[in-house]
């Protein structure tokens, strides 16, 4: 069966996976399309994309427009003559006439279990919100944030200890996979267009810096959910000493009656303090004072002289 003559739209390191895929299966990847280099790390060098460092590899044609809506960029993509267009976060939305030139659409995967979470951070806010399931979703493209016509759904477990970070790697994976029975339906005529249930959406907006506040008066269970929803990136963070103070690694320690004031440490612990919150306690096992590495709570109570009865700054939760 002849495959599918493809463009590729993709930026981050969840694109990657699904790009090695379509090199593997043997699909003709005509061009492939990313961001423009951006300066990065302390130097501001211009740093390739992950999806460009993928494209080099496999000596791939590679476009970089600043702008997917000028009539340069289109006509570059309608001379290809794509079959169809793979969209994996990309980073910018496709304009009507572009999603109309492929034969057979355009085809996004997204990491949720559509209509549920649609947006730009469905992963973080998955496990911030404390789903027990999430997944991948292949659909064609509309006009709309995520909103096309639903081709295969799988779904995976969002364990207790599973961070944004595991989450991410587990759904790449799983999208390389559902994306190569996709395009094998597709292929063979044979794809579903199952319409989504607007009136069952949820939304994944971009993450802000009051969503990575914590917030002491909330339950224990939900600030555990918080600071796995933010880790790897951007990481939730309280105030201490005027000073901001990533939270990196939590479990909740008890679900009792609150015995002392949110925010407050009422125990130190062989791995590191426990921490009273609105409902139940919570124990800090690591974290990150500004300026300063990562590091075990047990070394920074020991390097900050910690006490029970010290309170983690929790007025003025929000921007700062």
């Amino acid at each position: 069966m002849k495959k599918l003559r493809t463009v590729f739209m993709g930026t981050p390191d969840f694109s990657v996976p699904c790009l090695d895929m379509l090199v593997r299966e043997g699909y003709p990847v005509a061009a492939v399309v990313t961001q423009p280099d951006r300066p990065k790390g302390r130097g501001q060098k211009l740093a390739y994309s992950p999806v460009k460092e993928a494209a080099l590899h496999y000596n791939l044609t590679i476009l970089q427009p600043d702008n997917i809506k000028n009539d340069d960029f289109y006509n570059r993509i309608a001379v290809i003559k794509p079959d169809i267009i793979i969209v994996i976060a990309f980073g910018q939305f496709l304009p009507q006439r572009l999603l109309d030139l492929p034969l057979h659409g355009c085809i996004n995967v997204h990491a949720s279990l559509l209509p549920a979470y649609r947006g730009s951070a469905p992963i973080h806010w998955a496990i911030i919100n404390g789903e027990p399931m999430s997944g991948i979703t292949t659909m064609y493209m509309d006009a709309g944030m995520d909103t096309g016509d639903m081709i295969i759904k799988a779904k995976t477990p969002i364990l207790p200890v599973d961070t944004t970070g595991n989450l991410h790697d587990k759904l790449k994976d799983l999208g390389a996979s559902v994306l190569s029975d996709t395009l094998q339906q597709i292929t063979a005529g044979n794809a579903p267009r199952i319409p989504q249930n607007d009136s069952e959406a949820t939304y994944a907006p971009l993450l802000c810096r009051s969503t990575e506040r914590i917030d002491w008066h909330q339950p224990a269970a939900a600030i555990h959910n918080l600071v796995r929803g933010l880790n790897p990136w951007p990481g939730a963070y309280c105030k201490y000493q005027n000073k901001s103070l990533k939270i990196w690694q939590t479990r909740v320690y008890n679900e009792s009656t609150p015995c002392a004031q949110p925010g407050q440490v009422i125990q130190l612990t062989k791995e590191g303090l426990v921490v009273e919150t609105g409902k139940g306690t919570i124990e800090l096992l690591e974290v990150q004072p500004e300026s300063k590495r990562r590091m075990k709570a047990s070394d920074f109570v020991c390097g900050y002289s910690l006490t029970t009865g010290t309170m983690l700054e929790c007025e003025g939760v929000g921007d700062d």
